[in-house]
């Protein structure tokens, strides 16, 4: 079981097309949880005078990466779609870097997931941005 749902996890990501735009690679998961990075490309720079990565592909990568943890989680039947996501800008990522994403779906009822997420670069102690998010959980036919 726990197998199935990571390959259909893994399916979401590669199904969505602002993901494989933007480069996203899923790194680990496991049951309610996942990790995605997002390698630094010139084409997503938002300030061209500093080279940082623009916050639209933040949020993208935190947004994937969550949906990703509530697909995986054990008590989801199916799909998820965004309801809310919160997003807390903690500093521009340094330029250069690859942006890495770990989502946890930390509590889930029959209608909807609960996720929180966290981006860093380089700099695993300093986190680029902070998320917490609702998901919605596909109903069980």
């Amino acid at each position: 079981m726990v197998v199935d749902k990571i390959r259909i996890a893994r399916q979401f990501i590669d199904a969505i097309p602002h993901a494989q735009a933007l480069g996203m690679q899923l790194g680990d998961m496991g049951e309610g949880w996942a990790e995605i990075s997002l390698p630094y490309d010139a084409r997503f720079v938002g300030e061209p005078s500093t080279g940082v990565i623009h916050g639209g592909a933040v949020s993208a990568l935190l947004d994937t990466c969550s949906g990703a943890a509530v697909v995986s989680h054990p008590k989801n039947p199916g799909g998820t779609a965004t309801i809310d996501l919160r997003i807390d800008y903690m500093r521009a990522a340094t330029p250069g870097e690859t942006i890495h994403a770990r989502a946890e779906c930390y509590h889930i009822t029959r209608s909807v997931a609960f996720v929180r997420a966290t981006a860093w670069d380089a700099d695993a102690d300093h986190p680029v941005a902070t998320a917490t998010g609702t998901f919605t959980v596909e109903k069980q036919l």
